[in-house]
């Protein structure tokens, strides 16, 4: 029996197949696998993607993410991305060319999208990474990424409650958060 390096993961994971209606990422080396997201999460995705003006910016769905320098290939609910940059064709986009990556909480994601996805974007040096909260109906702007690996995290950080214009400068962009709903019964949780 061979041991699998994370070159070798990465590259099992390039021909990998999930079955239908699962979403597969790989996030350091591990390979994670969701069933379809809920309908709150699904409107929230629509409601943020139709705010993004297509004259400056492409909003993204299901678009996987390369991360330089690390075994990850995460798939961001939304990747905003300047049209002029986009390669001609391809299944993964470098994260230096990423603006913005949006991941919605679902109701067992909540350790990723605060915690591994963070540091992940981070190490991508993604400048913008907008964790949209329906569990405690809030975003959470996340800004100024620094470090590497393990110990990349982003230095700014703004919470707006649901309700609340979301300012995103990079994209000289308010995002109207009126519309977006919570999931019911589901307890809070720790993370800001």
């Amino acid at each position: 029996m061979t041991a699998v390096d994370e070159r070798g993961m990465t590259r099992f994971f390039e021909t990998f197949e999930p079955p239908e209606g699962v979403k597969a990422e790989l996030l350091r080396g591990e390979i994670v696998m969701m069933a379809s997201p809920d309908l709150v999460h699904n409107v929230i995705v629509m409601l943020l993607g139709r705010q993004v003006p297509v004259d400056h910016w492409y909003a993204l769905q299901t678009q996987d993410v390369d991360i330089v320098s690390e075994a990850s290939e995460p798939v961001p609910d939304l990747v905003v991305v300047a049209p002029e940059t986009l390669p001609a064709s391809g299944r993964l986009l470098p994260s230096t060319l990423i603006t913005m990556v949006v991941e919605v909480v679902s109701k067992t994601s909540i350790d990723r999208d605060y915690g591994v996805k963070r540091s992940i974007y981070a190490a991508g040096g993604v400048p913008v990474y907008l964790v949209v909260d329906p569990v405690m109906a809030q975003c959470v702007v996340l800004t100024e990424p620094e470090g590497v690996g393990e110990k990349a995290d982003y230095k700014g950080q703004a919470i707006w409650k649901f309700g609340e214009t979301v300012p995103v400068s990079a994209l000289r962009l308010d995002i109207d958060t009126s519309g977006f709903s919570t999931f019911p019964n589901v307890r809070p949780h720790r993370y800001p």
